[in-house]
């Protein structure tokens, strides 16, 4: 083998069965699971244990955050959303309407995650605006965590059959695996 033919396996377009496109997966929701609102988890956990200053520390972590979460999006937001919608969309349409593998690939990564971002949201205004401490502030951010942890599983439920399909689709190159080819085998059966 030769240097460009490494190179190609590591460039290859076809995330889906490109190990870097999992493991990316994976790190992605991971991190996204861990850092609530910006905040790390485990601090959320200390807070609980000890009191004092460590709730004192989440506190004013989860006061920084959400003062610039929504500070972005009081000067930005409608240009954030229209960005977002149009990447998305875009997406959307080259990976599935002229079937760019990568374009798939990078909205399931996509999609889940502006899930993700527009309930935190919520729960940054919901934390301000009801002014959360101590133990409603502590139980408002496990709750968008179990969220983004419940929206995680079903989007690796969702990607990985993908995955799956387009893997076989590809690799046994028989119609049956097809829309078309099924639904042809459907009526050719009944």
């Amino acid at each position: 083998m030769t240097w460009y033919t490494y190179l190609n396996e590591m460039m290859d377009l076809r995330s889906f069965s490109n190990l870097w496109f999992w493991i990316a997966l994976a790190v992605m929701w991971s991190s996204a699971s861990h850092w609530v609102l910006g905040v790390p988890y485990d601090m959320v956990v200390r807070a609980a244990r000890k009191a004092g200053e460590a709730e004192v520390d989440l506190q004013d972590m989860v006061r920084i955050n959400v003062n610039r979460t929504l500070y972005i999006v009081d000067i930005a937001g409608i240009w954030l959303l229209g960005f977002v919608c149009f990447g998305l969309t875009s997406l959307a349409i080259l990976g599935w309407g002229y079937g760019a593998e990568i374009a798939q690939a990078l909205f399931l990564l996509g999609f889940p995650m502006a899930l993700v971002w527009t309930i935190s949201l919520r729960t940054a205004q919901r934390i301000r605006q009801d002014g959360l401490m101590g133990t409603a502030l502590r139980k408002a951010i496990s709750r968008l965590r179990l969220y983004i942890q419940m929206i995680g599983m079903v989007s690796i439920f969702i990607t990985s059959v993908w995955g799956i399909y387009t893997n076989l689709v590809r690799h046994l190159n028989n119609d049956y695996y097809k829309a078309e080819g099924a639904s042809s085998l459907l009526n050719a059966l009944f």
